[in-house]
């Protein structure tokens, strides 16, 4: 599992940066419009993906951030926002290969941010972890779509495979 895991890593911050790439083209009015998705705009669901990811950083390594919120906006301007998500990836690159095949094993203990206890191997918290970056990228490149980029990049793992053999 391991290997999954380092693999998965660095597809998670390939695919960040080619979303982060697309989304550094667009007007701010367009950036920011609310079209209708969960988060509303490719703004605030790029915010959500990077405060999950810090809440569950926070967990996994007992340091870092922690914001208060899904929703929360951790940074305003896009900019800014890139240069977190950057830190971010490398932080979870960082973290990731420094795990070992018993680490994935081990149980985290954690409470939800309401507060509810919740335990599970830290392998199947970082499957969580990929699996919901993975599906809020996708509703972030089809926001893409609908603002004006008529053709965005693809995201799939195998395009990322296929570029560095």
């Amino acid at each position: 599992m391991r290997t999954h895991f380092v693999m998965m890593a660095r597809y998670n911050a390939w695919a960040n940066a080619r979303l982060y790439r697309m989304a550094g083209t667009l007007p701010e009015e367009a950036y920011r419009r609310d079209v209708g998705a969960y988060f509303k705009s490719l703004h605030r669901t790029l915010n959500h993906l990077l405060t999950a990811d810090r809440i569950w950083m926070r967990r996994l390594t007992g340091s870092g951030v922690q914001p208060q919120s899904l929703a929360e906006i951790v940074v305003e301007d896009f900019p800014s926002l890139e240069l977190a998500r950057m830190a971010e990836d490398a932080r979870i690159i960082a973290f990731i290969d420094s795990l070992s095949e018993e680490d994935l094993e081990r149980t985290l203990s954690y409470s939800t941010l309401n507060g509810l206890p919740q335990q599970h191997p830290t392998g199947q918290i970082l499957a969580h972890v990929f699996n919901h970056q993975t599906h809020h990228r996708g509703q972030a490149h089809a926001i893409l779509t609908s603002v004006g980029i008529v053709e965005p990049d693809p995201l799939d793992l195998l395009v990322m495979l296929r570029q560095s053999i």
